[in-house]
Order: C-alpha cells, then structure tokens, then sequence
C-alpha cells in the first residue's frame, strides 16, 4: 500500500491529523469554559459561529488553492490556528471568546480546502476511494485524539495549558506543511484582484449531489460537536471526550474493513450502507441512559462515518473537474460547514441543559439523515453516477 501513494500523501495526512487535533483538543472544555464566562445558553454558538466564518472562507481558499497553490493555502490556515489558540486564555468576557472562535473557524476554511485539493492531485483515479479512506482516517484520529485527550489535559494542567497545547500542535502541523510539495503546475503570486469573488469560485455546480448529501449528514455532526460533551456529563463520565474516543477506534476499524467498497459498488450504494448507520446511531445516542448505551452508539456512528465520509470524499473527487478541484472541494466543504452550522444551531432551540431535552435534538438528526437517505435512492434511480 505504502508503494501506491507518495511521500507527498503521507507527510499530508500525518499533518492533517495533527491540525484536526490541534482544534479538537478544547471542544470538549469549551461549553464549561463558557458557561464559566456566564454564557451557558450561548452553548450553540461556540461550533455555529466556527462554522459561519469557515463557509464564509471556503470560496476564498478554494479559488486561492486553484491559483497560488495549495500549499500557500493551507500555511495561513494554520497561521490563523496558531494565533488564535494562543488568544484563547485572555478570554475574559462571553463575546470576545466567541469572536475568537469565529476567527478560528478561518483556520478550518482555509487549511483543510487546500489539503483536501492536493490529495486529490496525489490519488490515482482507480484507487481513490481506498485513499480517502486512508485520508479519512487520519482525519478522524485527530478529532478522536483530540478530543480524547483534551479533557486530560484540561483536569491536569487547566485551561490555559489546555489552549497553549493546541497552540503547540498546530506549529507542528506547520513543520510539516513546510516540506510538502507543491502539487499545482501553474501557480499565481497572490494579488488583491484574486480575491474578488464571483459565482463561479463559490460553488461548483458538478458537485452537487455529493454537497447535498454532505450538508444533510453534517448536521448530526453538528448536534454531536454541541451535546455530547454534556450528555457525557449528564450519564457521570468524568472525559467529556470519551464518545469521540470510541467513535474513531470503531471508524478506524471499519475504515481497514470497507477502504475499497464504494471504488467496487459505487459511492452511492455505499453511501445509502453508511448513512443508514448513522441514522441508526442518532437515535441509540438520543435515547442513551447509561455508559453502555452511549458507547454502542458512538460505536455505531464510527461505523456510519467510517464508512460514509471517504465515500463523499471521492464522489466529490469523481465529481469536480481537474481545473477546479479546489473550487469543487470548497463547495463540498460549504456543504459541511452549513450542516454543521444548522446542526449546531438547532440545538439552541431543543437543548435547555437538561439530559430530557437531548433526545429530540438527535432525532432531529436522524430525520436529516434519512433525508440523505431518500436523496441518493432518488439520485440513484434517476442519474448517472457522474451527475
């Protein structure tokens, strides 16, 4: 396998999971963090506000990445990381806490874009739904790592060291970075000019159905990112990130089972297989009253993401025109990043910090799934896989 894909993938992937976990480190110490400021019914904002500058960002990052490279995209990215992690601890009021998230979430709409472009460049057609498996596995041992051990960190040294830990992992995603290649054959010096945005560099029409599918499922991420931290609370587990700690060992797992499926049924059918799961596991975490319970469901929605996010990931890829890869995984990003964001804002209005109003939040999920779910027979019945 290792002979399959280049230094350039690996050093990549490897950096791509220390980002991921540079910024899940202090999710799960974020909602007592604000509630400490005295913003407890801001709960919602922390992930929705990320998500609003991320999108805002991704037509940006992705007409950049298709024109100064997709290296110089993803270093200010985690320029932006670095910075803001290290502004945290002067936090000292709820407003300038959440404008420094919003901040942070440039750092998501900018590194990952290009990163994702550059994989992409790197893939061999026939094999790249095994690769972004392996691409998507990195990406969830950084959420899974971080967020694990982000609550550790927070009970041993305090939240400050919490903040400046993260800080020091995304200088050495950077480190990294610096010796990836370069994988766009002509690239621009940067100009003012390039950032004036049209249409064209917000959305790329051929991606479509893989953002509508994208933006459906997200929102269980959405509701996850927001309530799993206090139902952890809530059901007496002392690590707030102990629901992504089982998550990412079961995706991991089904990542080394199922790395080929959809390049051998199709992304669709696979993506049907993997959504059905997770609208499975929404309902199991909904309905969770104990440690057992909410274990098997973060079980499951491994299983689901394990086995639905490398397939989106390469239908996009199939999907978007060599020339505008960057563009095309900037849209499939604005898909992600709106889902989250409806996700976690739709927690604002069924979640009143009581473990009671929990379940009608993941049910919400698990109808949006379903939705997802509904779209692809739909898609499947009356367009070509490249449609």
């Amino acid at each position: 396998m290792s002979r399959k894909y280049s230094k350039n993938f690996w050093i990549l992937s490897f950096a791509m999971f220390l980002f991921m976990t540079s910024f899940n480190l202090i999710l799960p110490e974020l909602n007592h963090f604000i509630t400490d400021l005295g913003g407890a019914n801001h709960k919602g904002l922390i992930i929705t506000l990320f998500t609003i500058s991320a999108a805002v960002s991704r037509p940006f990052s992705g007409k950049l990445s298709d024109t100064i490279g997709r290296k110089k995209v993803m270093i200010f990215g985690l320029i932006i990381c670095f910075i803001v992690s290290l502004l945290y601890p002067l936090s000292l009021s709820v407003w300038f806490f959440l404008v420094l998230r919003f901040l942070h979430g440039f750092s998501a709409g900018f590194l990952p874009t290009g990163a994702t472009a550059m994989v992409t460049d790197l893939l061999p057609a026939e094999s790249r739904g095994q690769g972004m498996g392996i691409w998507g596995t990195f990406i969830s041992l950084g959420i899974g790592v971080g967020q694990s051990l982000g609550s550790f960190i927070y009970n041993e040294w305090g939240m400050n060291n919490l903040f400046l830990f993260s800080s020091f992992i995304a200088v050495i995603s950077g480190i990294l970075i610096l010796f990836v290649k370069e994988t766009l054959e002509k690239t621009e010096n940067f100009k003012p000019q390039l950032l004036k945005i049209t249409l064209k560099d917000v959305f790329e029409p051929s991606v479509l159905p893989a953002a509508m599918v994208m933006f459906l499922t997200a929102t269980c991420s959405g509701i996850i990112f927001v309530l799993t931290p206090d139902m952890s609370t809530f059901l007496g587990i002392g690590n707030k990130g102990w629901f992504f700690g089982i998550y990412v060992l079961s995706t991991i797992l089904i990542r080394l089972l199922t790395s080929s499926l959809s390049d051998k049924i199709g992304r669709r059918k696979t993506l049907i297989i993997g959504i059905i799961f997770l609208i499975a596991s929404m309902i199991l975490i909904g309905y969770a009253k104990d440690w057992k319970a909410y274990s098997t469901a973060a079980i499951v929605f491994g299983i689901a993401t394990g086995i639905s996010s490398p397939t989106l990931f390469a239908w996009t890829a199939d999907l978007s025109h060599p020339e505008r890869r960057g563009v095309g995984t900037g849209t499939m990003f604005i898909a992600l990043e709106i889902g989250i964001m409806v996700g976690a804002f739709s927690t604002i209005l069924t979640y009143n910090n009581t473990l009671e109003s929990i379940t009608i939040g993941f049910l919400l999920g698990a109808f949006m799934a379903l939705l997802a779910v509904l779209y692809l027979f739909w898609h499947l019945k009356n367009r070509s896989s490249h449609t």
